[in-house]
């Protein structure tokens, strides 16, 4: 078994993480934007694939990622992990329909509710304590479906024609463009920002560039909020103009460990 993973901000990777250490823990765990993940995908036929879901939609480099390598499908079982801020009806589904196309067998879907991830816009912001109460529910419901799956009765969130309805029209028929096309909407404040370059670096989609001592961006944005989650001096904001809050959920896991 291999988990593969796309995450922004962390929420993805650490529910992921969650998953595989309860249901198999030699598995090998890979991050999508890796170059050599296609061929370690190569390797296994039980998949656990997880990501964010933006708009009851995909982020455009998972799409990219599953429709650029449609030939490795053929044949494997995968277990969607699908995380949220809110609501997304077929989060799971908008994968499987995919994978599906390609010759993978559906093995099951999970659905987390998960703290926003959104930092530069005001919507769906919670405190601190609300946050460790979302991440402590959507722990106890990865139990509760490993537990499930390993006695062959996998959860099926987001895969039945009611959760594609409730999908398309709660929220992807409304923001449709948000997802479609990478963007070109990053700024980076010049007076605010420090050119320590760390946002460079994390970028999964090589999309910002440090150039004659300035943060430059170009139009590849996959709308992750992985820089500016991570942006020391909140210099970077994407849909809002100002850094409402940042949030790591591995930070919250060394509240609790202190």
């Amino acid at each position: 078994m291999i988990g593969i993973y796309f995450s922004g901000t962390g929420n993805t990777k650490y529910c992921l993480e969650k998953f595989i250490a309860l249901y198999d823990v030699e598995a090998e765990i890979a991050p999508l934007e890796d170059i050599q993940t296609v061929e370690k995908i190569a390797h296994h036929k039980d998949i656990i694939f997880a990501y964010p879901i933006y708009y009851s939609n995909l982020p455009k480099i998972v799409r990219d990622f599953i429709c650029g390598n449609s030939e490795i499908w053929q044949g494997k079982r995968i277990f969607i992990l699908a995380t949220m801020g809110l609501f997304s009806g077929d989060g799971a589904g908008v994968t499987a329909r995919l994978f599906r196309k390609y010759g993978a067998q559906i093995w099951g879907g999970l659905h987390l509710k998960m703290p926003d991830c959104i930092c530069d816009v005001k919507t769906l912001k919670r405190s601190p304590a609300q946050n460790k109460q979302i991440v402590a529910k959507a722990e106890e419901r990865i139990k509760l479906s490993v537990s499930n799956l390993k006695n062959g009765a996998p959860s099926k969130n987001g895969l039945s024609f009611l959760c594609h309805i409730a999908g398309l029209l709660g929220q992807r028929l409304w923001f449709w463009e948000k997802t479609q096309k990478y963007s070109d909407k990053v700024h980076i404040d010049i007076n605010t920002c420090i050119k320590c370059g760390q946002c460079v670096a994390i970028c999964p989609m090589k999309n910002l560039s440090l150039s004659q001592n300035e943060i430059k961006a170009s139009g590849h944005c996959t709308l992750c909020y992985r820089c500016v989650n991570q942006c020391s001096s909140k210099a970077i904001t994407i849909l809002g103009t100002q850094v409402v809050s940042q949030y790591s959920v591995y930070d919250f896991q060394q509240d609790k460990r202190n």
